[in-house]
């Protein structure tokens, strides 16, 4: 049973690489709707993009695909912190290299590498954003 007095929340889901695999995206995009979220799909975003359409949308939740490319995720935390966007959490999946992972949770970011379960998705975008709703069996 969700709470209708507060509007859904809105994640950006965006990439950070150039590489063409959009599945992971697309899967993980899909389980937050059906979880009642409303996704704002980025598409392929540098950076700058990131802090910018996440400012402008007003999201809760900023999701990111890596691909392998940490630098540009650390980027982006960057450039949401000068955009006065800093505050908003941020959850990472895809390709991330494991001596990467320390560096990203040590700057508060969740991540999830492949083989991570849509359910502990949810559950994360849920806590990360107060929507501590219950899964309905995702996995």
């Amino acid at each position: 049973m969700s709470d209708h007095s507060q509007p859904p929340a809105r994640v950006l889901v965006a990439k950070s690489s150039l590489d063409g695999h959009w599945r992971g995206v697309a899967v993980v995009s899909r389980a937050l709707r059906e979880a009642g979220f409303e996704v704002i799909l980025g598409g392929m975003l540098r950076p700058s993009e990131i802090a910018s359409v996440a400012a402008a949308e007003d999201v809760d939740l900023v999701g990111i695909n890596v691909g392998g490319r940490v630098e540009v995720v650390e980027r982006a935390l960057d450039e949401m912190e000068s955009a006065g966007v800093g505050d908003i959490p941020v959850f990472v999946g895809g390709t991330v290299p494991p001596q990467a992972i320390p560096r990203l949770t040590g700057r508060g970011v969740e991540v999830f590498p492949p083989g991570s379960s849509l359910g502990a998705i949810v559950d994360s975008a849920r806590r990360l954003t107060g929507r501590n709703i219950p899964t309905g069996g995702l996995s």
